[in-house]
């Protein structure tokens, strides 16, 4: 079973950077589809991006693109984000999450972190 613990998120300002990580520590860690989500307040959590086990397939929401780059190291069961031009809009809680299969939906992950909250403010 896989325990996400996400970390790294704090206050910034506009246009700068953070960098999350997730340890996703557990059995089978690097056959899973590792993802992130984001839920800001009063709104439904959202698909950020997610990544295969090998790293050579990757996806992002529209809005993060160009901005986010997800990686994972295997070895260390870690999945980061990292987080550049940061926006207002960004401001949410992060969550890692895992699942066997390759989508962007919510209820097909089967493990999820507790969040780390990024916020993006001057």
């Amino acid at each position: 079973q896989v325990q996400p613990v996400e970390s790294g998120g704090g206050l910034v300002q506009p246009g700068e950077s953070l960098t999350l990580s997730c340890d996703a520590s557990g059995r089978t860690t690097a056959s899973y589809i590792l993802a992130w989500f984001r839920q800001a307040p009063g709104k439904e959590r959202e698909f950020v991006a997610h990544i295969n086990w090998s790293g050579s397939y990757t996806r992002y929401q529209d809005s993060v693109k160009g901005r986010f780059t997800i990686s994972r190291d295997n070895a260390k069961s870690t999945l980061y984000l990292q987080m550049n031009s940061l926006e207002p809009e960004d401001t949410a809680l992060y969550y890692c999450a895992a699942s066997r299969f390759v989508t962007t939906e919510t209820g097909r992950y089967d493990f999820w972190g507790q969040g780390t909250q990024v916020t993006v403010s001057s």
